[in-house]
């Protein structure tokens, strides 16, 4: 067994180092360069700091390739040398008895749609330095300050594509959200399923500001996990970036994990072999117990979990995005159309569907074509977790590279070959999968007929290393009126499988009344009945208020809605034959996790930009015009109060980072469009002139990138100057447009120092402009240390900041008067 995983099933808590940013400095290590290429030609001063935290007491040595991808390098670099030359120098150090883990960050790049990049291309990225890293000695890889979950789960499939080393995954968050909204029980439950061996939180926070993420995990917490947190949140004194908690403050409270089932502890920004050796001195002796926690099957998007079985509600799982019996959504399909599609997926969760399927299949479609870009429209649409419904394998596979969570998969029968070509798949990609009990011809009509095949099946996925957490069973209903005992048959398969085999089941409800009169009274009895045999989800349609009712009583009566809470809530004012209008039960509050809700067709221009309809807007503003309306109306009556509004749903956590930017390209097109057409060019100018710049020493523009797009979208004229700028230049060029506003963005603490240069050169060229600062490392009280004129947190923090200091700049006495 590899050396890591043996250390991660001891019963020992483990010690990882700390920073090692602030002891290459000590070393020589110049502000704003590369720590990586530095080590290149200094490799002493990288083997001296490992052996730092080795002597403070660390179990394990973090290599020196946080940034050493493709994208974070100069062009030419040969990425994969460079991480097994980092690799070995911490091997040198760490010897026999000391683990190294190699670690891996951010690219700064987003995948398709909120970026230009796939999947897998992202994949590829990745594989150069896994590849690097398992060449030069590493026992583990650690994806670390991760914020984006298609990121993280492409760092794990380049791993498992690469090498067999255990995987330990970090994701950074701002409360209990990523920067794109992933909350940690999407998490946890997305890393689950990939197989992850090490799951971990990071930066961003002291370590009181991660015991909400912990507790959030603890449900399903079967995987060890770390904890790395600062050394408190930074401040800047006497022109230096300083963490504020002393070493056994910082092992004080970062002990305290211990008490949740932490297997790892270690420091992140702030942290110094000091900090290291008080905290291994604080759990001294202390044993690692490993958290009870359920394993359920989970299928998750980037912003919501969908628990399916055991104690959790009844998953209803859409499915009307099907163009079986429909003939407009089939042509449009054939046309290569998605409108109708997402018309539909936005209904469905609006009734309260808590997972959709999705099956493009109809004559004269290309399945593997259209699946995928189906998938990517629904990514920025609807938060529900997605089912990929599809016998086309090669669909299938499209399908999973182009989403960024756990789908799940409908489906895996016993066809010869089937599970061998689907089953490893889906345990590359973490995509549960739906296990239907067909083979050959002939449809298995009892109870011991399907058990039998479901048996043979399980055998067969658990044989290919497929973990029985991302299996469900299909309990297969047919037709009641053809075969009288097909109903029984179904309950009897759904006991067998909860109680014999611990398997969640499901199955499509409306096959069971075919033929029959009154099919939704027959649908909604036998919907009762399987989930008294212990049914965990249905496919069917969300939009039946007879279903709804049914299924919220039924949970009453199955002691799955305590106190009867979520009924009480949806039907208080209930009286029979009001058909409710209740959500079903799946999408109660103890099985969805956050996100926005979803975006139906639009009416308005202005909705169109609040649900981010980038395919509608351009045909409604078109049509708006030909009506005879001014592009000014257009333009100040409806698309900027819909930015507005969006930008409200963002600071509320209503929107995250996709739903933010799908809505601000779909702006973006509409001003575009009438920018031509204003009648006086001012309008879509006067707002201010602001040149936008990630500081000298900082490679990292996504914030930067967002903010320049919401300001152009509020009618700035913004001049990016892109990353790594220096004080001279961006002064320059302040000077040169006679810009309002100087925007500075960072990300590392190492280069936000940079920013108090551009401020002094301000100054001392006599530049009227107004400095607003931010990034993630960025406080405040930084911004007003270093004579800033102002600060924000986020992208629509910055527009509103942008007007004021805007004000300022043209004219007004004072800030405080503008």
């Amino acid at each position: 067994m590899n050396r890591a995983r043996r250390a991660l099933a001891s019963g020992e808590i483990l010690i990882f180092d700390g920073a090692t940013g602030t002891l290459l400095q000590q070393r020589g290590l110049p502000p704003g360069q590369s720590p990586e290429l530095f080590g290149l030609t200094h490799p002493e001063a990288v083997r001296t700091s490992h052996l730092d935290y080795i002597r403070a007491g660390a179990r394990a040595v973090t290599s020196n390739t946080f940034g050493g991808s493709r994208f974070k390098l100069p062009p030419g670099t040969d990425v994969t040398a460079l991480n097994r030359r980092m690799a070995e120098i911490a091997r040198e150090a760490a010897g026999d008895d000391v683990l190294v883990v190699g670690s891996i960050g951010p690219t700064g790049k987003f995948v398709q749609p909120m970026g230009e990049l796939t999947l897998r291309e992202l994949v590829d990225v990745f594989a150069e330095q896994v590849r690097g890293l398992a060449q030069g000695g590493a026992d583990m890889i650690i994806a670390e300050t991760h914020f984006d979950l298609a990121e993280a789960k492409a760092m794990v499939l380049a791993c498992h594509q690469v090498c067999d080393l255990p995987v330990a995954v970090c994701m950074t968050f701002e409360g209990l959200a990523s920067l794109t909204g992933t909350t940690p029980l999407v998490f946890a439950d997305t890393m689950r399923n990939l197989g992850v061996d090490l799951l971990g939180v990071n930066c961003g926070l002291g370590p009181a500001g991660m015991m909400d993420v912990v507790r959030d995990w603890l449900a399903r917490a079967s995987m060890p996990f770390l904890v790395k947190p600062n050394a408190g949140l930074p401040r800047l004194e006497n022109g230096r970036t300083v963490f504020p908690m002393g070493p056994e403050e910082f092992a004080a409270e970062t002990a305290g994990f211990v008490d949740l089932g932490a297997k790892v502890l270690c420091g992140c920004c702030g942290t110094t072999p000091a900090h290291i050796a008080a905290l291994a001195r604080a759990v001294s002796g202390r044993p690692w117990r490993r958290p009870e926690a359920e394993n359920p099957l989970a299928v998750t998007s980037r912003s919501r979990t969908v628990a399916v079985g055991g104690a959790h509600p009844l998953a209803v799982i859409g499915e009307r995005v099907n163009p079986t019996g429909k003939p407009v959504l089939t042509a449009e399909l054939q046309a290569g159309e998605l409108s109708e599609a997402l018309r539909l997926a936005s209904e469905q969760v609006e009734s309260g569907a808590a997972i959709l399927d999705v099956n493009v299949g109809a004559p004269m479609v290309v399945e593997a074509e259209i699946l995928p870009r189906l998938v990517q429209s629904l990514i920025g649409r609807v938060d529900a977790p997605l089912c990929l419904d599809s016998n086309d394998i090669a669909a299938l596979t499209a399908g999973l590279w182009a989403y960024p969570g756990s789908a799940l998969v409908n489906s895996i029968s016993g066809e010869p070959g089937r599970m061998e070509l689907l089953g490893p798949l889906c345990k590359h990609h973490g995509a549960p999968f739906i296990l239907l009990p067909l083979e050959g011809r002939k449809l298995p009509v009892t109870a011991a007929e399907r058990l039998g095949i479901v048996e043979r099946l399980v055998d067969k996925a658990l044989g290919l290393g497929i973990p029985k957490h991302l299996i469900m069973v299909d309990a297969l209903a047919l037709t009641v009126s053809s075969k009288s005992e097909a109903a029984l048959a179904c309950f009897e398969t759904i006991r067998h499988c909860r109680e014999a085999w611990g398997l969640p089941t499901c199955l499509g409800l409306s096959n069971i009344s075919f033929g029959l009169p009154a099919r939704e009274l027959v649908n909604s009895t036998f919907l009762a009945m399987c989930m008294g045999s212990g049914l965990a989800a249905v496919i069917a349609n969300p939009n039946s208020a007879r279903l709804r009712e049914t299924a919220f009583a039924a949970e009453v009566l199955r002691a799955r809605d305590p106190q009867a809470g979520r009924f009480i809530a949806s039907y208080a004012g209930w009286r029979s034959g009001n058909g409710g209008g209740a959500a079903v039960p799946g999408q109660g509050a103890g099985n969805a996790a956050g996100g926005a809700p979803a975006r139906g067709p639009a009416a308005t221009l202005r909705q169109a930009v609040i649900q981010g309809d980038k395919a509608g807007l351009p045909a409604m503003i078109e049509a708006a015009l030909a009506s005879g309306r001014a592009a000014s109306e257009i333009l100040n009556g409806e698309l900027i109060p819909g930015i507005l509004e969006v930008g409200q749903k963002y600071e509320h956590k209503e929107y995250f980072l996709p739903q933010l930017l799908l809505s601000a390209e779909t702006m973006r097109l509409g001003f575009d469009r009438l920018r031509p057409l204003l009648a006086d060019a001012s309008e879509g100018e006067g707002a201010g002139r602001i040149v936008m710049a990630t500081v000298e020493g900082d490679i990292h523009d996504i914030g930067k990138n967002i903010v320049c797009l919401m300001l152009a979208n509020h009618g700035y004229e913004v001049v990016d100057l892109g990353k790594d700028v220096p004080a001279e230049r961006i002064v320059g060029e302040a000077l040169d447009i006679d810009a309002d506003v100087i925007g500075l963005s960072a990300l590392m603490t190492t280069t936000m120092v940079r920013m108090a240069d551009t401020v002094r050169l301000r100054d001392e060229k006599g530049c009227r402009a107004r400095i607003m600062v931010g990034g993630a490392v960025v406080t405040d009280a930084f911004a007003a240390s270093i004579g800033a004129d102002g600060y924000s947190p986020d992208a629509v923090g910055a527009v509103r900041e942008a007007a004021r200091l805007v004000g300022a700049a043209r004219g007004c006495q004072s800030l405080e008067t503008c």
